[in-house]
């Protein structure tokens, strides 16, 4: 859809008459999901960009505000829900404003205390009561599910890219991820626990926001920051604060995997630098599987 700032005042206005005369202008950094427009000064407007992101509004409105009093950093707060109109087919939410800027390596203080924060933000999640929690499945593309959904499309990526990386070894770190399931009590996880959901101020991390992909399962699907974005100490002091067990552990590398191929073979032609991006994160997977074997 075309989503921009007419199409947002004139929810506004006929919704939320109060703030119609409030100042309305796009974020510097959007997202695919979802477009976010600035609300004033100290609130922000999410719209779904398609149908299959649409059940995410609804999700998060009844859930959040039971999760951000257990975390040690803020999340969304919603402060209105926005109803289906001739307008716009779907729901949407008006947030609390939360400053910072997208989680950038040269933006941040020390890399090691930020591999922390990200331990301690996860570790608190998976501690809250998920009575009532949504499962895995179409409304969140079954993050925290089993990762034997994407079997068929990581096989076949690894078959058509089998002259850029070392497929041998691929397939065998998503053999080993698809050879063992979470056995625990489902925990909470992001479902998109990525660089873009998470933002710095001062160096540190300041809140982590766009919960579409929360569900109750496994929490191995969060842990793919690991490789996206740590490396070396950092890697490795989150990988000891969060106490998962190994198998977990080679299913985050599947997970990993999984969107590194996805994005590499996206990303070839049109956009060199994500390419070679997602070529690293598939050789620093690789590598580490290397070295455990």
């Amino acid at each position: 859809m075309d989503i921009n700032s007419a199409l947002v005042r004139k929810l506004i206005s006929a919704q939320y008459p109060d703030w119609a005369d409030l100042p309305i202008k796009s974020v510097r950094n959007d997202g695919h999901d979802n477009r976010t427009f600035h609300l004033g000064g100290s609130m922000s407007v999410r719209l779904p960009s398609a149908e299959c992101y649409a059940g995410q509004v609804l999700k998060e409105n009844k859930w959040l505000h039971q999760l951000s009093s257990h975390l040690p950093v803020p999340i969304p707060t919603i402060l209105a829900l926005g109803s289906p109109s001739m307008d716009y087919p779907w729901h949407w939410s008006v947030s609390q404003w939360l400053e910072g800027e997208n989680a950038r390596i040269e933006c941040l203080d020390d890399l090691n205390l930020f591999a922390r924060e990200l331990a301690n933000f996860l570790a608190a999640l998976h501690k809250i009561d998920t009575s009532g929690g949504p499962r895995p499945g179409e409304q969140n593309f079954y993050r925290g599910g089993p990762l034997a959904t994407y079997d068929a499309e990581t096989r076949r990526s690894i078959e058509l890219l089998q002259e850029r990386i070392d497929a041998d070894c691929a397939m065998a770190v998503w053999e080993s991820a698809l050879d063992s399931s979470w056995q625990d009590d489902p925990v909470w996880i992001h479902g998109d626990f990525s660089a873009d959901n998470l933002l710095v101020d001062n160096g540190r991390l300041s809140a982590v926001i766009d919960f579409g992909g929360l569900a109750i399962g496994d929490p191995a699907c969060d842990l793919t920051i690991a490789w996206t974005f740590l490396h070396g100490e950092s890697r490795e002091l989150f990988h000891k604060q969060l106490l998962l067990d190994c198998k977990t552990w080679e299913r985050a590398r599947g997970w990993a995997l999984w969107k590194g191929l996805l994005t590499l073979m996206d990303n070839i032609e049109s956009h060199p630098i994500t390419a070679e991006k997602a070529h690293h994160v598939v050789n620093e997977v690789i590598a580490e599987h290397k070295n455990l074997v």
